[in-house]
Protein backbone atom coordinates (compact mmCIF):
# COMPACT_ATOMS: atom_id res chain seq x y z
CA UNK A 1 0.00 0.00 0.00
CA UNK A 2 1.64 3.53 -0.56
CA UNK A 3 2.48 5.81 1.76
CA UNK A 4 0.00 8.28 0.98
CA UNK A 5 -3.13 5.65 0.80
CA UNK A 6 -2.31 3.86 4.20
CA UNK A 7 -2.40 7.21 5.64
CA UNK A 8 -5.56 8.41 4.36
CA UNK A 9 -6.84 4.91 5.84
CA UNK A 10 -4.83 5.58 9.38
CA UNK A 11 -6.80 8.98 9.18
CA UNK A 12 -9.94 7.81 8.24
CA UNK A 13 -10.25 5.08 11.17
CA UNK A 14 -8.66 7.48 13.86
CA UNK A 15 -11.06 9.92 12.85
CA UNK A 16 -14.42 7.89 12.25
CA UNK A 17 -13.75 4.69 14.74
CA UNK A 18 -11.55 6.82 17.27
CA UNK A 19 -9.34 3.95 16.94
CA UNK A 20 -5.91 5.83 19.02
CA UNK A 21 -3.78 2.63 17.25
CA UNK A 22 -4.07 4.14 13.95
CA UNK A 23 -3.46 7.65 15.57
CA UNK A 24 -0.80 5.96 17.57
CA UNK A 25 1.15 5.25 13.74
CA UNK A 26 0.29 8.70 12.30
CA UNK A 27 2.01 9.95 15.39
CA UNK A 28 5.24 7.84 14.99
CA UNK A 29 5.42 9.14 11.22
CA UNK A 30 5.16 12.77 11.99
CA UNK A 31 6.80 13.51 15.44
CA UNK A 32 10.30 13.79 14.09
CA UNK A 33 9.88 15.82 11.64
CA UNK A 34 7.36 18.35 13.76
CA UNK A 35 9.61 17.94 16.38
CA UNK A 36 12.58 19.10 13.97
CA UNK A 37 9.96 21.88 12.69
CA UNK A 38 9.45 22.84 15.83
CA UNK A 39 13.01 23.23 18.18
CA UNK A 40 14.45 25.03 14.94
CA UNK A 41 12.06 27.75 15.81
CA UNK A 42 12.12 27.82 19.28
CA UNK A 43 15.89 26.22 20.22
CA UNK A 44 15.18 24.98 23.43
CA UNK A 45 14.38 20.98 23.28
CA UNK A 46 11.87 21.66 26.37
CA UNK A 47 10.07 23.55 24.83
CA UNK A 48 10.17 22.27 21.52
CA UNK A 49 9.05 19.06 23.42
CA UNK A 50 6.11 20.83 24.88
CA UNK A 51 4.76 22.10 21.67
CA UNK A 52 5.44 19.20 19.79
CA UNK A 53 3.03 17.41 22.27
CA UNK A 54 0.48 20.59 21.91
CA UNK A 55 0.16 19.99 18.56
CA UNK A 56 -0.60 16.51 18.33
CA UNK A 57 -3.06 17.03 21.03
CA UNK A 58 -4.66 19.74 19.10
CA UNK A 59 -4.80 17.18 16.19
CA UNK A 60 -6.32 14.70 17.99
CA UNK A 61 -8.95 16.87 19.14
CA UNK A 62 -9.72 18.19 15.82
CA UNK A 63 -10.32 14.90 14.12
CA UNK A 64 -12.73 13.62 16.84
CA UNK A 65 -14.87 16.72 15.55
CA UNK A 66 -14.89 14.66 12.11
CA UNK A 67 -13.68 17.92 9.93
CA UNK A 68 -12.22 16.96 6.77
CA UNK A 69 -8.53 16.88 6.24
CA UNK A 70 -7.02 17.40 2.88
CA UNK A 71 -3.35 16.31 4.26
CA UNK A 72 -2.22 15.63 7.39
CA UNK A 73 1.20 16.50 7.16
CA UNK A 74 -0.09 19.97 6.08
CA UNK A 75 -2.57 19.95 8.77
CA UNK A 76 0.19 19.14 11.57
CA UNK A 77 2.59 21.78 10.64
CA UNK A 78 -0.20 24.52 10.18
CA UNK A 79 -1.09 23.62 13.82
CA UNK A 80 2.50 23.84 15.20
CA UNK A 81 3.03 26.93 13.17
CA UNK A 82 0.29 28.46 15.05
CA UNK A 83 1.66 27.25 18.37
CA UNK A 84 5.03 28.69 17.67
CA UNK A 85 2.86 32.15 16.89
CA UNK A 86 1.13 31.83 20.33
CA UNK A 87 4.77 31.41 21.84
CA UNK A 88 6.48 33.90 21.20
CA UNK A 89 3.69 36.01 21.54
CA UNK A 90 3.90 34.79 25.59
CA UNK A 91 7.45 35.47 25.67
CA UNK A 92 8.97 38.25 24.85
CA UNK A 93 12.79 37.51 24.31
CA UNK A 94 14.12 34.90 21.74
CA UNK A 95 16.84 32.23 22.81
CA UNK A 96 20.06 31.45 20.93
CA UNK A 97 20.93 27.97 19.54
CA UNK A 98 24.32 26.77 21.47
CA UNK A 99 26.24 23.96 20.33
CA UNK A 100 28.16 22.32 23.03
CA UNK A 101 30.97 20.19 22.63
CA UNK A 102 31.39 17.22 25.80
CA UNK A 103 33.68 14.83 26.12
CA UNK A 104 31.33 12.18 25.79
CA UNK A 105 30.78 13.26 22.04
CA UNK A 106 34.71 12.75 21.40
CA UNK A 107 34.97 9.41 22.88
CA UNK A 108 31.49 8.43 20.85
CA UNK A 109 33.91 9.48 18.35
CA UNK A 110 36.39 7.33 18.54
CA UNK A 111 39.83 8.41 17.10
CA UNK A 112 40.91 12.08 16.82
CA UNK A 113 40.35 12.66 13.30
CA UNK A 114 36.42 11.26 13.33
CA UNK A 115 36.00 14.00 16.43
CA UNK A 116 37.55 16.83 14.36
CA UNK A 117 35.39 16.32 11.76
CA UNK A 118 32.10 15.80 13.77
CA UNK A 119 33.13 19.59 15.47
CA UNK A 120 33.94 21.27 11.99
CA UNK A 121 30.23 19.91 10.57
CA UNK A 122 29.04 21.32 14.19
CA UNK A 123 30.44 24.43 13.26
CA UNK A 124 29.36 24.50 9.73
CA UNK A 125 25.70 23.80 11.01
CA UNK A 126 25.82 26.49 13.39
CA UNK A 127 26.84 28.84 10.82
CA UNK A 128 24.18 28.25 8.51
CA UNK A 129 21.67 28.50 11.34
CA UNK A 130 22.91 31.54 12.44
CA UNK A 131 22.62 32.93 8.60
CA UNK A 132 18.83 31.36 8.29
CA UNK A 133 17.86 33.14 11.44
CA UNK A 134 19.37 36.41 9.93
CA UNK A 135 16.85 36.24 7.42
CA UNK A 136 13.12 37.58 7.66
CA UNK A 137 10.68 35.54 9.05
CA UNK A 138 8.79 34.38 6.45
CA UNK A 139 11.93 33.24 4.15
CA UNK A 140 13.30 31.57 7.53
CA UNK A 141 9.80 29.64 7.21
CA UNK A 142 10.09 28.39 3.79
CA UNK A 143 14.10 27.32 3.76
CA UNK A 144 13.29 25.58 6.48
CA UNK A 145 10.10 23.57 5.71
CA UNK A 146 11.49 22.83 2.28
CA UNK A 147 15.41 21.97 3.17
CA UNK A 148 15.00 20.75 6.69
CA UNK A 149 11.59 19.16 7.08
CA UNK A 150 11.79 18.18 3.29
CA UNK A 151 8.37 18.92 2.39
CA UNK A 152 7.44 19.97 -1.47
CA UNK A 153 6.27 23.38 -2.69
CA UNK A 154 2.37 21.98 -2.67
CA UNK A 155 2.95 20.75 1.05
CA UNK A 156 4.47 24.30 1.87
CA UNK A 157 2.14 26.60 -0.06
CA UNK A 158 -0.65 24.33 1.97
CA UNK A 159 0.73 25.01 5.36
CA UNK A 160 1.60 28.74 4.48
CA UNK A 161 -1.56 29.79 2.59
CA UNK A 162 0.11 31.24 -0.07
CA UNK A 163 -0.24 29.87 -3.78
CA UNK A 164 2.56 27.33 -5.32
CA UNK A 165 4.14 30.34 -7.25
CA UNK A 166 4.40 32.32 -4.65
CA UNK A 167 6.10 29.47 -2.32
CA UNK A 168 8.63 29.29 -5.59
CA UNK A 169 9.46 33.00 -5.71
CA UNK A 170 9.83 33.48 -2.05
CA UNK A 171 12.31 30.26 -1.82
CA UNK A 172 14.16 31.79 -4.96
CA UNK A 173 14.38 35.07 -2.70
CA UNK A 174 15.18 33.45 0.42
CA UNK A 175 18.58 31.10 -0.89
CA UNK A 176 19.68 34.49 -3.20
CA UNK A 177 19.61 36.11 0.38
CA UNK A 178 20.75 33.24 2.25
CA UNK A 179 23.59 33.03 -0.18
CA UNK A 180 24.64 36.79 0.33
CA UNK A 181 24.61 36.33 3.96
CA UNK A 182 26.86 33.81 3.80
CA UNK A 183 29.28 35.48 1.54
CA UNK A 184 30.05 37.80 4.04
Amino acid sequence: MSGKLSEKLLLYQAQTKRDPEAYAKLYDEYVKRIYRFVYFKVSNHEEAEDITSEVFLKAWDYLQEKKEIKSFAGFLYRIARNLIVDHYRAKTYKSETVITVTGEEATEAGDRGAWSEKIEIKIEAQGILQAIKKLKQEYQEVVTLRYVDELGIDEIAEITGKGKIAVRVTLHRALKKLEEIMEK
